[in-house]
């Protein structure tokens, strides 16, 4: 529908006008001052009065079937007022006051005055119409009243550089015409005779409907009619005139024509509304569905990024001891081949969706659309904190697994240390209750019960002896409690029975010395030699068995000083044992003492010391074990120094790796950090320079992965210090991954403000000139401006927001556009976006309504045939598919409102 609201003027129309009135441009109310009296017209060319009904009549009738009716008689169809209203309320899309329906004249002549007053209120001044005339059905007064309508609604606001109204129309005729042969418009009359007016106008807009070159001057009736048919059929133009009326009339109606004129007019004007339109909706959905894809793509990255956390977390935070050290170190494995495969994919993912959603923000800015908002729980900063947690998770891991593994260890040592205790103390022991439960001081003889008296204090001895190991098995008991051991109840029950075993043998000594004092005076004799060599020989044999026992016994080092140590301390032994080979020589040489007195007195022996069990047998067979474990010992610990000092030679060669990887990496960090400020050069130069550096840190990752496989060797080795080094293989992944990540994001940064830079057309000096303003502010480099920096940049810049009220609310505004998420920093994109919107322009939600009531025919809604109609196929789908119901007082079946849609595409409401 062709737009007829145009300026409120004031023009005089009417059948005795004589032409008064002023219009935009003059060209109204001088085309009106030269037109010839109504009377004379009708008066001296009753052929004039025919042509004019008939386009009239067309013309009305195209307006009106838009409301579903016509007319045929264009005297009588108007006399009740009715029709007449509904033609004012189609042609100028506003409502008139409700019309009587009585079928009395009066009834009548108010509806056609309710249509005059409103002509009237348009800016047209009737002179000598009336309604009694129209009423009356007084076909001059009707026929000028209907030509005054056109003259408002549809040549008016015809307008060609700076002409309007007639001269508008015949300038835009000539334009349009001025390449066709044979084609010369002057007026709207004789101009028109011959018909090849009507098909150049046809051809010029769409050629495909007419053979130009097949046309004749000679017969304009075939001209006329092939041109009239055409707009009838294919432009929607009803036909207005016959041929034969034009061309059997020396000079044809010139209202007539400039009625039927007009018509071709305002339809190729609206098309080409209408193609500007549909192109403008094209542009503006092409960008929402892209945007839309973009949108789908980080929602999905993100929560496929979000479950591969979700699952990974309960498993780094798995905290069940394994019984055995084998199944910890598996559990170890499975940790590595996680860092070395499964995490760095997630890494790389992680920074290409915070690439893709700040490209995103860019290109939503870019076409001033609202910030894109992630669903529930996928905000960039859910990501991050849901990765901050999984490596915390993934820290605390590594932590407990080593730890783990050194109590298993530890658990191991002492269980063994324990088991090797028990059964030297257990194989002591045995017989020792029967022995002391024994009456044999009963039957004994004098002699016998002095030996037996000197017997059991040689036990006694031996029994003090054994507390301290008997202490040392109940604390490693107790250590193996305390470490949760896994096979503690065995323990605890061995080491129970021990104990009372151990108390029962402290009774049982006890009772066993009452009973032989009670004897003592009956005793006499004492070999006092036994005596000396059971006192001698027992805590010789104990220190033995000690020996043995500290020979045997394992160690676990994890450095080279712990190894000398225990070498050291085994030197500090063997120089003890010369020592002690005298005292077993001399222990030996009182048992052969005692051998030659009774020899020489012919004494008869019962063959063993009654006051001990431990023999000079007994004394060399442990004598030369201990000879033995000696060398054993010492190989043992030269072994563990060479695995010692090839555990240290791996040390130092992490560390002077490590020593060079970690500095370089932060190094480069800083010099990034330097990068990003200063940004000398085009951005594309910057690009370039970044993408170079980039590079440069991507070729040197074999270093990383040479200190990867060191540092393999070193857990292979069960490593757990290095005192060569402050950096761990942990500091430089963490290092390694921040470097890949900031350079990726600072080229992002740089691509965006190119995306930024062409989109708003912001020249490259401009651009520095951001960035110096924006650097000169930061005073701290850190690549964001707080709220006061911000501000000092926007006065220095000419923004009046000083602290007073008004400069407050206007800084708060431009805060909320540059910080929408409130973080209290404006980083340098956010910058640069709103000083490119503040100098460029951008499509609104006003003008794309403006478009689609174009397309609509300026009704407020708009239907899916219309749409298909206008747009490509694609888009079309796209509009009906998102636009809700029209719920407007003129809604029909089907109608869409296409209002609130356009709104909802610049986040102006709900969609």
């Amino acid at each position: 529908m062709v737009d007829y609201h145009a300026a409120n003027q004031s023009y005089q129309y009417g059948p005795s006008s004589g032409g008064n009135g002023a219009g935009g441009g003059g060209g109204m109310g001088d085309y009106m001052a030269q037109e010839d009296d109504w009377d004379r017209d009708l008066l001296l060319d009753p052929a004039w009065e025919k042509q004019q009904r008939k386009t009239f009549t067309a013309w009305c009738n195209s307006h009106l079937r838009k409301a579903g009716t016509q007319i045929e008689n264009i005297d009588e169809d108007f006399r009740d007022g009715l029709k007449l209203m509904l033609l004012l309320e189609v042609i100028s899309g506003e409502r008139l006051p409700k019309p009587e329906r009585g079928k009395m004249r009066v009834h009548k002549i108010n509806n056609v005055n309710k249509a005059l007053d409103f002509i009237a209120s348009k800016g047209v001044k009737l002179v000598s119409i009336g309604a009694e005339e129209i009423v009356d059905g007084n076909a001059k007064m009707t026929l000028g009243m209907i030509w005054t309508i056109i003259l408002r609604f549809a040549i008016q606001d015809i307008s060609v550089e700076e002409t309007s109204a007639k001269e508008g129309l015949l300038l835009w005729c000539q334009r349009k015409t001025a390449p066709y042969k044979n084609v010369n418009v002057q007026n709207f009359h004789i101009s028109w005779k011959d018909g090849l007016a009507f098909n150049a106008l046809i051809h010029r807009h769409r050629p495909e409907l007419i053979e130009y070159d097949k046309l004749r001057k000679d017969d304009p009736v075939t001209n006329l009619n092939n041109a009239f048919e055409v707009a009838e059929k294919y432009l929607d133009i009803p036909k207005m005139l016959d041929a034969e009326d034009i061309v059997n009339t020396a000079r044809p109606d010139e209202k007539a024509i400039m009625t039927y004129v007009s018509s071709f007019y305002h339809a190729f004007s609206g098309a080409q509304k209408a193609e500007t339109a549909a192109n403008r909706i094209c542009k503006v959905l092409a960008v929402n569905q892209e945007n839309e894809h973009l949108m789908e793509d980080y929602e999905r990255l993100a929560s496929d990024l979000l479950e591969w956390i979700r699952r990974t977390i309960p498993w780094l935070e798995d905290r069940v001891p394994q019984k055995t050290i084998q199944e910890m170190q598996q559990k170890l494995e499975d940790f590595r081949d996680y860092r070395r495969v499964h995490k760095p994919p997630k890494v790389q993912e992680k920074c290409q969706l915070e690439i893709n959603f700040n490209t995103l923000q860019t290109k939503l800015r870019l076409s001033n659309r609202p910030a894109f908002m992630p669903s529930e729980g996928r905000m960039v900063s859910d990501i991050n904190n849901g990765w901050q947690h999984l490596e915390q998770a993934e820290k605390g891991y590594e932590e407990w697994l080593l730890n783990e593994i050194r109590r298993l260890e530890r658990l191991d040592h002492l269980a063994e240390k324990f088991r090797q205790k028990a059964s030297i103390h257990e194989a002591w022991t045995d017989g020792k209750e029967a022995m002391l439960k024994h009456r044999d001081y009963e039957t004994a003889t004098l002699s016998d019960i002095k030996a037996l008296i000197r017997k059991h204090e040689a036990f006694e001895s031996d029994l003090a002896a054994h507390q301290d190991r008997v202490e040392q098995i109940a604390a490693i008991a107790q250590e193996l409690n305390e470490l949760d051991y896994y096979d503690s109840h065995n323990v605890n029950t061995r080491c129970q029975k021990i104990c009372d075993q151990w108390d029962a043998l402290g009774s049982l000594t006890h009772s066993r010395r009452e009973a032989l004092e009670k004897t003592e005076k009956q005793l006499e004799t004492i070999d006092q030699l036994h005596l000396e060599y059971a006192k001698r020989a027992a805590p010789f044999n104990n220190w033995m068995e000690s020996a043995m026992e500290d020979l045997q016994d394992m160690f676990i080092v994890h450095t080279i000083e712990e190894i000398e140590g225990l070498i050291s301390a085994h030197d500090q032994f063997k120089s003890t044992l010369p020592d002690a080979d005298r005292e077993r020589e001399a222990i030996l040489a009182i048992h052969k003492e005692a051998q030659r007195i009774a020899e020489s007195n012919h004494i008869k022996l019962s063959g063993s010391n009654p006051y001990t069990t431990v023999t000079p047998q007994i004394i060399n067979s442990k004598w030369e074990k201990v000879q033995q474990l000696v060398p054993k010992r010492d190989r043992a610990l030269l072994e563990e120094q060479s695995k010692q000092q090839s555990n240290e030679h791996l040390r130092r060669q992490f560390s002077s790796q490590a020593n060079v990887v970690g500095p370089w990496i932060q190094t480069k960090m800083e010099e990034i950090g330097r990068i990003s400020i200063e940004m000398n050069g085009t951005l594309e130069d910057q690009l370039s320079h970044l993408k170079q550096y980039e590079r440069s840190i991507v070729d040197y990752k074999p270093n990383l992965d040479l200190l990867e496989q060191q540092h393999q060797l070193i857990q292979e080795a069960l490593i757990f210090d290095n005192k060569h080094t402050n950096y761990t293989m942990e500091h430089v992944r963490v290092g390694w991954e921040q470097l890949l990540t900031t350079i990726a994001r600072t080229i992002n940064e740089v691509e965006n403000q190119i995306l930024t830079r062409d989109a708003k057309g912001i020249s490259q000096e401009q651009m520095q000139e951001f960035r110096a303003s924006f650097n000169h502010f930061d005073k701290d480099h850190g690549g964001a401006l707080g709220p006061e920096e911000f501000k000092a940049c926007l006065i220095s810049l000419g923004y009046d927001v000083e602290n007073d009220r008004q400069g407050d609310a206007e800084f708060n505004r431009i805060m909320s556009v540059v910080d929408p998420n409130h973080s209290g920093l404006v980083t340098f994109q956010a910058f640069i976006d709103f000083m490119s919107r503040e100098t460029t322009d951008t499509d609104t939600a006003d003008q794309v309504i403006a478009s689609f009531k174009v397309l609509a025919g300026d009704k407020n809604f708009i239907t899916a045939e219309e749409l298909r109609r206008e747009l490509p196929p694609d888009q079309a789908e796209y509009c009906i598919a998102r636009m809700a119901p029209y719920q407007g007082p003129d809604a029909v079946p089907g109608a869409l409102d296409y209002k609130s849609f356009s709104t909802a595409l610049y986040g102006e409401s709900d969609l």
